[in-house]
């Protein structure tokens, strides 16, 4: 188990570090247009952002459940803000990649200005906290 912790902390630290790069570099390369508001480098790194989503609520569910009432406060508070960062992050990703699929084109309650708003919070927050599950799973596998 301790090994495959290391390898879901590399994982998660690689994706944050892809994200964070993509995110400040593509207003740099990608001239945006009606047609094409972002770059097609998205289409390959959305995947990736929903595993090590699934990840990180997966192993912040477990810290949380071990930081019980003998938890410090910081363990506490640590652990209960990873979890849930990560599931309002599963929230605002899915719901925005949904609306912009097939699936949920039909859905005009927003316009492309909010989704794009959305993204920008989300590609903020993804490598945050990537990084600090991806750090977590390393430091506490040995």
């Amino acid at each position: 188990m301790e090994t495959l912790k290391r390898i879901i902390g590399v994982v998660l630290i690689v994706i944050a570090a892809i994200v964070a790069i993509q995110t400040v570099l593509e207003p740099i390369y990608h001239t945006s247009t009606t047609d094409s508001p972002n770059s097609s480098t998205w289409d390959y790194i959305n995947p990736l952002s929903l595993i090590s989503i699934i990840l990180g609520v997966i192993f912040g569910y477990i810290r949380m459940s071990r930081a019980g009432e003998d938890a410090s406060v910081q363990e506490f508070i640590a652990a209960n803000t990873l979890f849930y960062g990560f599931m309002f992050a599963a929230i605002i990703f899915l719901w925005n990649w949904f609306g912009i699929s097939g699936a949920g084109q039909d859905f005009t309650a927003v316009s492309s200005d909010t989704r794009g708003l959305i993204w920008i919070i989300f590609d903020a927050a993804l490598p945050l906290l990537n990084g600090a599950m991806g750090v977590h799973l390393l430091r506490s596998s040995g």
